[in-house]
């Protein structure tokens, strides 16, 4: 988890990993999408300090969840960021969950080729694996297995707690 004044990010740990999907994720990009990923990792930080997690910040690609992905959509729907002065179309996706407007789940994603990610062999795992870990989370809440804090700014759960996607 990290915490921004305005959004906490969370993220999960698959069965006996040392790191969550997330720090997979950055660390598979942080080399050859070095400046895709800079673009994403902006637009978390802008979102946790300035805006909070706003649904306009977040592209709706699920067809089965609540799951969205970042970056946002630009304003002639594409995801623009700066590489050597020119701007270039982000095709990096990461896939999460916004459960508030102050808590926000990262999962993990990749370089989505195809307009629909369920068409694209990269995203399509990822797309998939996020759509299972929202139902899980969001069925979590219902059974109160995640709890909110008194101001919903972050959840609590059991140490012990494990979710089964």
């Amino acid at each position: 988890m990290f915490k921004y004044n305005k959004v906490a990010y969370y993220s999960v740990v698959l069965n006996d990993n040392k790191e969550t999907l997330y720090e997979e994720f950055v660390k598979k990009h942080e080399l050859k999408n070095k400046n895709k990923l800079y673009h994403i990792l902006k637009w978390l930080q802008v979102i946790g300090k300035k805006y909070g997690a706003q649904n306009r910040f977040f592209r709706n690609e699920a067809f089965t969840a609540d799951t969205s992905a970042l970056p946002p959509v630009g304003k002639d729907k594409k995801p623009y960021y700066i590489e050597n002065g020119k701007k270039k179309n982000n095709t990096l996706r990461l896939y999460c969950l916004r459960a508030s407007e102050g808590v926000v789940f990262l999962f993990s994603g990749d370089i989505k080729t195809a307009n629909k990610a369920q068409d694209c062999p990269n995203v399509i795992p990822h797309f998939l694996l996020a759509n299972q870990l929202t139902k899980a989370i969001d069925e979590a809440f219902k059974n109160k297995d995640i709890i909110w804090n008194e101001d919903c700014t972050l959840i609590e759960c059991d140490n012990n707690f494990k979710l089964y996607y």
